[in-house]
């Protein structure tokens, strides 16, 4: 199925429209002619941006909605005004040291906005939800990553409805908001020194456009019975490597590399698949599906209400034991595990 088949007449709904993923989307879609193009975001700046951009573009049938995901309510009301056909859901909390600070948003931005989407989403029998997870997901070694593992679990164990429920691992994507090479730039363009956390630190990179594309691949070929994709890529690219060849295409010469180390969460190098996922079938528009161990419905369910408790106890202990049983490669930082109490070793 083409891009365009599935877009065009449809009602097509993106969290998170005002984000860096969110917005390239909607523009995307836009060209696709769909009957109505639903943007939500809770931030009301990032939702000006793009009802802006679409509007100077000549869109007349997108809606922008001020809310969030964890609000029922108003999720409720958008899909019975609007009936979105299908979901985009790029909705999140993504920046890793900011939520090491703050666990608790993280968790119900990130988990449980996505239960509630996905529940709503059932309910009015959207056609297909497809979430933009993250390869931090992968043996997650920060909150974020968990959260959004979590949510992928959530997707997986949803019961068996009409509405097709997906996800999609990204890593780094050039150009969006917080990613390094504008960072580097700045860095560069003040005379530096430019700050990398660690010599051997590596990331996968995708363009905007490439981003665009496998999500879309991910909509247009999602099985039925819920399922992760990722996208096919090339080798890591050391971050110390991307340092220098910004600094040489900039002639900045005396601009120096400083190494500040790991933060909090961090990883050396990401993965896209856990030991214990394979492969399933040949890529398909440069998007691999993967057979993910799921949970079983009744311990999702007794597993996100103890952790919803914990979160109204604002009990940082009770959400880490209840994360690391529901993820078990889970394994918390030291800056989280110092916060309960937890002794690490130096």
């Amino acid at each position: 199925m083409s891009f365009a088949d599935l877009h065009a007449g449809q009602s097509v709904l993106i969290t998170g429209a005002g984000g860096s993923i969110g917005s390239a989307l909607a523009k995307f879609i836009h060209r696709l002619q769909p009957r109505c193009l639903l943007l939500i975001d809770s931030s009301e700046q990032g939702l000006y941006r793009i009802h802006s951009d679409l509007s100077e573009a000549g869109s007349r049938s997108h809606v922008p909605i001020l809310g969030s995901v964890t609000d029922e309510r108003c999720l409720r009301d958008s899909f019975q005004r609007w009936r979105p056909d299908i979901i985009y859901h790029a909705a999140a909390f993504k920046h890793v040291p900011l939520t090491e600070m703050n666990p608790f948003a993280v968790v119900r931005n990130n988990t449980f906005g996505t239960s509630t989407l996905a529940a709503v989403a059932q309910r009015f029998e959207v056609a297909r939800l497809i979430m933009i997870s993250t390869d931090k997901a992968v043996n997650p070694e920060s909150i974020m990553g968990a959260s959004k593992r979590l949510a992928e679990l959530v997707l997986l164990g949803m019961p068996a409805c009409s509405t097709r429920l997906a996800s999609v691992r990204l890593g780094n994507v050039l150009g969006s908001e917080g990613s390094v090479v504008p960072f580097f730039l700045e860095q560069i363009a003040r005379g530096g020194p430019v700050t990398v956390t660690d010599p051997a630190v590596e990331r996968y990179f995708l363009t905007m456009d490439d981003t665009v594309r496998r999500v879309m691949a991910c909509a247009a070929s999602c099985p039925s019975d819920g399922a992760v994709a990722i996208p096919v890529m090339a080798q890591p690219v050391k971050i110390a490597d991307l340092a220098r060849y910004l600094i040489d295409q900039a002639s900045a010469k005396d601009v120096e590399i400083v190494y500040t180390g790991l933060r909090p969460g961090d990883k050396l190098r990401e993965q896209f698949v856990s030991d214990g996922e394979s492969a399933v079938g040949a890529p398909i528009d440069g998007v691999q599906w993967i057979d993910s161990p799921r949970a079983s419905e009744g311990e999702l369910a007794a597993g996100l209400a103890e952790l919803n408790a914990a979160l109204d106890e604002m009990n940082l202990s009770k959400l880490l034991n209840v994360l690391t049983r529901l993820v078990p490669k889970y394994e918390p930082s030291a800056f989280l595990l110092q916060q309960v109490g937890v002794p690490v070793a130096h």
